[in-house]
């Protein structure tokens, strides 16, 4: 599978360098430098414990080849690749202490990204066919946005904003204080530029009129019922793109996409997947 939008080494290499500075801190790898020999070479493979969605190999290549170039990693698979239980994902050779010190921290983007790139696959294969598409929100970890937004898109879904830059979305804090859904639009399609949408949160059908009459481009349905949010589909028409968003589980998605909404936002996806187990496996000196 091709990632849509595959991140530069230019994105990659800051987290990976501060990753890494983390781990090894003022005094390096102790462990490695005192119980390896500093000619020994070995070669070892990344395998997947559990089956998943692969996410992050680019950041793992990079975390180990940074440590020593000499370091050759050859991946089996390619992100937005599927693998199983026991499949290999990398096979590496190379400096032995450079490839136990890189270890933790390519395993921890590896399995950390894979995990929310499977997190995400799970929940589009079970909206197949319908007309949802699966998106994650901003409730990301910090400092790593960019990576997990990538994982999503490796698991099939789709990004909602990347920021408060490139989108509005006027929620209910920001309707009680502007002083009403229509004030809060007409302001802010006023200050802001033309190619940013507005999107308006409603709690309640009782909103609705109130944002179509504003003109929003997009209706997000926030944690209401299954029966009010296919009411509201049919209510909005084509005059706006549809969300649904609150209280979306892997249980309950293929029902929301039921209702005909366009776009199912999902926190959990990037803030608690749960991490793809994957781990290096010795296989022999060099």
């Amino acid at each position: 599978m091709t990632v849509p939008g595959a991140l530069s080494r230019v994105v990659l290499e800051p987290h990976v360098r501060a990753a890494l500075l983390e781990d090894l801190g003022a005094a390096g790898d102790v462990t490695s430098a005192g119980a390896i020999p500093a000619a020994a070479r070995a070669e070892v493979r990344i395998a997947a414990r559990t089956a998943g969605r692969i996410a992050g190999l680019d950041l793992a290549a990079l975390t180990f080849a940074l440590l020593d170039p000499q370091v050759s990693f050859v991946p089996a698979k390619q992100d937005g690749d599927d693998v199983g239980a026991g499949d290999t994902i990398a096979s590496l050779a190379g400096p032995a202490r450079a490839i136990l010190t890189a270890e933790r921290v390519a395993l921890n983007f590896l399995g950390h990204l894979s995990g929310i790139a499977t997190a995400t696959r799970a929940c589009v294969e079970a909206t197949a066919g319908t007309r949802a598409r699966i998106c994650c929100t901003r409730k990301t970890t910090p400092g790593l946005r960019a990576l997990e937004k990538y994982a999503v898109r490796a698991g099939g879904g789709f990004n909602h904003r990347f920021g408060l830059y490139d989108g509005i979305l006027i929620k209910d804090n920001h309707i009680a204080i502007a002083g009403g859904i229509a004030a809060a639009v007409s302001s802010a399609r006023k200050s802001s530029g033309h190619p940013l949408k507005i999107e308006v949160e409603i709690d309640g059908l009782h909103q609705l009129d109130d944002a179509l009459g504003a003109g929003a481009d997009v209706i997000m349905f926030d944690n209401m019922s299954l029966e009010d949010m296919s009411e509201g589909v049919k209510r909005v028409g084509a005059r706006a793109l549809t969300e649904a968003s609150g209280g979306v589980t892997l249980d309950r998605v293929a029902q929301i996409a039921r209702t005909g909404v366009d776009l199912i936002a999902i926190g959990w996806i990037t803030h608690s997947a749960p991490t793809l187990d994957v781990g290096l496996d010795f296989d022999s000196l060099a």
